[in-house]
Parts: C-alpha cells; structure tokens; sequence
C-alpha cells in the first residue's frame, strides 16, 4: 500500500501523522511512504531523517492526497483537505464528527473510508488512540488554567497553589476519566484545592484510593455541580461520550454565577464543549470572556506540546495502521471489533451511530458495508 502523510495545516498545528519511526515499520512491513517535505520540521522531524527511515518526500500536500491509497494524519482534515479526497481513498485520523456538520459532509460527499482514532477501542474497554492525547489535554489544562487565573491573562490574579498564610486555589474536575484523571494529578501537584465530579463511582473510587484526602470527590448531581462551580476558582472539563457531542453540563445561568475572573477549561470542546457558553478557540487566539469568566476552549491543545504528543500518538496508532495496510481496510475491520469501531464514514455513507444522531444521518450498519 502507498501510504501518504502531509503537512497539517490547522492554526498552530505542529504534530506530525508519522515519525521517521513509524515511516521505517510501515517500509519494513513492505509498503512505501510519501511524507510532504517539512511536515515534522517544526518539532525537529527533518526531512532527511524521513528520507533516511525509507520515505519519498514530495513538494506539496496534492501530491500527497493524489497518489496516497490511506492519508495518515492528527487532525481532521480541513475543507481544502476534504475536497482532494477521493472514493475508496482510506483516511486515518482523528474526526470528531459529531459537533461537525460540514466536515461530516465533506467526507460523505468524498466518498472516502474514514477512520477515526478517537472511537477505536480496546480490549479492556477504554480508547487507546485517543487516550495519549487526553493524558496530555488533561495535564495541559491545569497548565492553561493557572496562566490565565494571572491577572495579566484577563484572570482573577490568584496563584493555583497559594502561599503559606494565604488560601490556595479551589478547581473543579468535572469528569473522572482519562482527562480529569491526569488533570487532577496536575492540580493536586501544584497544591490546589480539588473537588472531582462524576456519575461513576467507582472511577470515584479508583481516584480516591490514589490521591486520598488530598482531594473530594462528589457524585454528579445538578445540585452538586452547580453549588461547585459556583465555588470554584478554575472549572475543568473534561466529559466524554464516544463519539457524541458533549453533554451541556455547566450552563450559562452557572457561568453568569460563578466569580469575576475565574477560568474554565473546556477540554471536551473537540465534541462541541461541556459549557453552553463555549466556542471552540486557537492557540493563537485562545480565550473568550462571557459574564467575567475567561474561557480557554483551544480544539487542539496538545498540539501546544507537539513533539510530545506526536511521539505519544505514533505508539497509539502504529498498530491500527500497519493492520490496515497490510490486510486492507474490509478485512482488517473484519478481524478486528476495536478497529471496527473506528469506521466513522464509509463510501458515502456514515456508519457511526452517535454521529448519525447528532447529525441526522441514517447510520450504515459498519458490518453491511464491509459485506
């Protein structure tokens, strides 16, 4: 299979589909690689090291979507990216389809079979390929959120960790998964005061058993959520539905209440956002404020850390994107459920059922369209 890999081109997107690493496996498994010249440059992936791990290296992205059989990339693709797709084309990436109408029918409309890393699987449960970047997000928005609670940064000008004599910080994790996991790891690091919300109680459990009294944790109640947002200094969100649009948890009567220059975070904005008052930001432009609250809702914010996220995905979706290229997409689907569950459009049609939803779409059984 000829594999291609361009440049991404998102604002600030510096991560990079395929390391020289990965170029070199998918050679080794006798497939050939086009790598668009100074896709990794930006994060110190030369060219010649691409060259070097067996991959051709072309001018432009055209080249690239013209000749691919499967384009390997980490973000959705962008409407001039869309339009160069073509039937029965494979694109492996992340899509975050459900809060996109236009992607969704740009890729319906290409014909395209497009997988998407953020609805594989795994055995144990859980979504492996989308797990290394909410380790990163979840980190990153502590991060994001005690810069801006800066005063120069629009915030209420309060240090996450406080001084001796002078209170700390109060931040509220909503969501007890991967993102809120890592993020509370951060938090309590810096020496914030945390609360955790979240319907599982036993991911409640798990949480309190590793952090103990240096944290609370709260089951997640209308009741419960407002009177801790309301209280809090940093609001973190970080809830997931596979596939789906984010639930609406944090309204705007909420933010309307919550203190002058305190900050939310909105790491589940790549599905639409947990806050009604969220819109999806830039690294370059990386908050709003709506009623005095700074909201930080950047759609790629481990692009920030690009080096590190793009090693981190690699090892994620390396093995996916052998299978795919080695036994060919219908079959590699057929063998394997997890991978399966990735197939999100498929030769016009969208196969994926929370998307299907969220758009209006009648779902294609996945197992119909591989018959």
């Amino acid at each position: 299979m000829l594999i291609g890999c361009p440049k991404e081109i998102k604002n600030h997107e510096y991560r990079v589909g395929l390391t020289p690493t990965s170029v070199r496996e998918f050679c080794a498994h006798g497939h050939q690689v086009l790598v668009q010249a100074g896709a990794g440059a930006a994060i110190g992936l030369e060219d010649a090291q691409y060259q070097a791990a067996g991959a051709q290296m072309v001018a432009d992205a055209a080249e690239v979507f013209a000749r691919a059989d499967m384009i390997v990339k980490v973000k959705e693709p962008q409407p001039q990216e869309c339009a160069m797709l073509r039937p029965g084309q494979l694109l492996y990436t992340y899509l975050h389809l459900a809060p996109d109408p236009e992607q969704t029918a740009a890729l319906v409309k290409s014909g395209a079979i497009c997988i998407a890393y953020e609805t594989i699987t795994g055995p144990g449960g859980g979504l492996p390929l989308l797990a290394p970047m909410s380790e990163v997000a979840g980190r990153m928005s502590i991060q994001a959120g005690a810069a801006h609670l800066e005063k120069s940064k629009g915030g209420m000008g309060v240090l996450l960790g406080g001084v001796p004599g002078v209170e700390s910080a109060q931040v509220l994790i909503i969501g007890a998964g991967v993102v809120g996991t890592h993020a509370t790891q951060m938090a309590v690091g810096l020496g914030a005061r945390v609360t955790v919300v979240d319907k599982n109680v036993e991911r409640l459990r798990q949480l309190d058993l590793v952090f103990g009294n240096r944290i609370k944790t709260l089951y997640s109640t209308t009741q419960a959520l407002e009177e801790q947002v309301l209280a809090a200094d940093l609001v973190i969100g970080g809830v997931l539905i596979p596939g789906a649009a984010a639930p609406k948890l944090v309204t705007r009567a909420m933010v309307r209440g919550m203190k002058k220059g305190a900050v939310v975070v909105d790491v589940a904005i790549d599905q639409g956002g947990c806050f009604e008052t969220s819109r999806a930001t830039t690294h370059a432009e990386p908050t709003y404020v709506v009623d005095g609250v700074v909201h930080y809702c950047v759609a790629n914010m481990p692009g920030a850390v690009a080096r590190t996220s793009t090693f981190a995905l690699n090892n994620a979706t390396l093995g996916h994107g052998l299978a795919l290229a080695d036994k060919g997409w219908r079959q590699a689907l057929r063998d394997d459920v997890h991978l399966k569950a990735g197939l999100n459009v498929c030769q016009g049609h969208v196969t994926y059922a929370a998307v299907a939803r969220a758009l209006g779409y009648t779902a294609a059984e996945a197992d119909a369209v591989l018959a």
